[in-house]
This record gives C-alpha cells, sequence and structure tokens, in this order.
C-alpha cells in the first residue's frame, strides 16, 4: 500500500511561492508511487482560532490529514517568523489529525532566510498535536528562483531539487516506520490528552 502524504502550504497569500514549492515536492513524490494532497492556506483560509469556521474549511482539512501517513508542512519567513496562518493551523490540528505522525519542516524565503520560521514551528506547534518533526528539514531559499520548470535553471536550483529529493527520503523512511502508531496509542487517559 502507498504512503498517503498531506503537504500544507502555509502561506495566507493566493498563488504564493509557498503552494509552488508544495506543488515541486508533491510532484516529486508522486514520482515515487507516493499519494499526495495539499491544502493550501491561501486558498482555504482558516478563521482566527476559535472563531467558527464559517466557510467550513476545516473539516474538509481535518479529514485530509486523518487519512494521512505524514506530512510536509511549509512555512514562509515573514519578519523572522512562521507564517499566522499556519501557526492558527496549528490551534486548529490535534492529536487526532496529527499525532505520531511524520513531517518534514520546508522553510521559504524570497532572500537568504527561511531558518527561524523551523525553529519556532519546532519549538511551539508540535505539544498537544505531538506532530513528529523528523531531524531533517529543506530550507529553499532565493524562491521566485528556483523550481520553476521541468529542468534546473543553474546550479543552485539543481543543488535545491537534489537536496529536496534526498530529504523526502528520509521523510519517507520515517513515514513507513511510524505508519499507524498514532492507532497503537492508548489515548484514554484524559489526564494524558495535552502535552507537558
Amino acid at each position: 500500500m502507498s504512503l498517503n502524504i498531506v503537504l500544507v502550504a502555509g502561506s495566507s497569500r493566493a498563488d504564493s511561492q509557498t503552494a509552488k514549492v508544495a506543488r515541486y515536492l508533491a510532484a516529486r513524490l508522486q514520482q515515487r508511487d507516493v499519494q499526495t494532497r495539499i491544502v493550501d492556506l491561501g486558498c482555504s483560509a482558516l478563521p482566527l482560532w476559535p472563531a467558527e469556521d464559517g466557510h467550513d474549511h476545516w473539516p474538509a482539512m481535518a479529514e485530509r490529514l486523518r487519512s494521512a501517513d505524514a506530512l510536509v508542512v511549509l512555512s514562509p519567513e515573514w519578519n523572522g517568523m512562521a507564517s499566522p496562518a499556519l501557526k492558527n493551523f496549528f490551534l486548529y490540528a490535534g492529536r487526532a489529525e496529527l499525532a505520531h505522525k511524520a513531517a518534514l519542516l520546508v522553510g521559504v524565503s524570497s532572500g537568504q532566510g527561511g531558518a527561524y520560521p523551523l525553529s519556532e514551528l519546532r519549538a511551539s506547534s508540535y505539544k498537544n498535536c505531538r506532530i513528529c518533526f523528523i531531524p531533517e528539514q529543506l530550507i529553499v531559499r532565493q524562491v521566485e528562483a528556483v523550481l520553476n520548470g521541468e529542468t534546473a535553471a543553474d546550479a543552485d536550483d539543481q543543488r535545491i531539487r537534489a537536496r529536496a529529493d534526498w530529504a523526502m527520503d528520509v521523510l519517507l523512511e520515517y513515514a513507513e516506520a511510524l505508519r499507524g502508531l498514532s492507532q497503537r496509542i492508548d489515548w484514554s487517559e484524559p489526564q494524558f490528552g495535552n502535552g507537558m
């Protein structure tokens, strides 16, 4: 049975560079016979928690996440921080959707940055949902100039494509190893429902 990977494009902008990177990675995963779905927060915006979801985007997202074996979580860097849409997403997504699933963090930057949002997400997004960010990560710098076509435009583009392929291979190994783990854990004790 092939793996099912959900890619969460964390920009609140429609047609964002983050969504472009998500589409590129999804296509590369599909070449490995992996099923992919993209959750684009720029196209399906969630209201700020705890407001009611008037557009009913969350139920469809939650179902995609529950059926996923692993995730790719992509964040643009805005003023050195993770995107507000992605931070808000982690208020919605809990252990029912994400617990003990491998996830690759991907930073997206128009310049030379991109690392700070990944540190922020590692520090503050996993506690209650118990997503398992793998030690590997990917940072796509100078994003407007890379991952734009079928072939690499230059040596920098070729380097990030090769690194992306390697990072996704690592993610797939983690996804296989952790597949089904959440269902094997006893969640019946309410006092352990949230992380420490």
